[in-house]
């Protein structure tokens, strides 16, 4: 597990999970308690901003591309049920 003791919780999307901007193009989506689920990198595609979701699988110390959206709100919604 994952704890980040430094994470502050900003407005969450859903109960329990927090958006954490760490820079112009990187999101750290947390659980309120700290525990990492993963994260969100924003990038231009065609002249347009996409975004990819990215979940943290701890036991194998690595992450999984979930896929690529055209709005932040739907690659949120990855996160939504962890």
């Amino acid at each position: 597990m994952t704890t980040l003791d430094f994470a502050s919780t900003t407005t969450p999307q859903w109960p329990g999970v927090a958006v954490i901007q760490l820079n112009d193009d990187l999101w750290r989506i947390t659980r309120e308690t700290g525990v990492v689920l993963g994260y969100i990198d924003r990038f231009v595609e065609r002249g347009d901003f996409r975004y990819r979701a990215k979940r943290l699988i701890v036991r194998q110390n690595r992450f999984v591309a979930i896929g690529d959206f055209w709005r932040m709100d739907d690659a949120l919604d990855c996160f939504r049920f962890n």
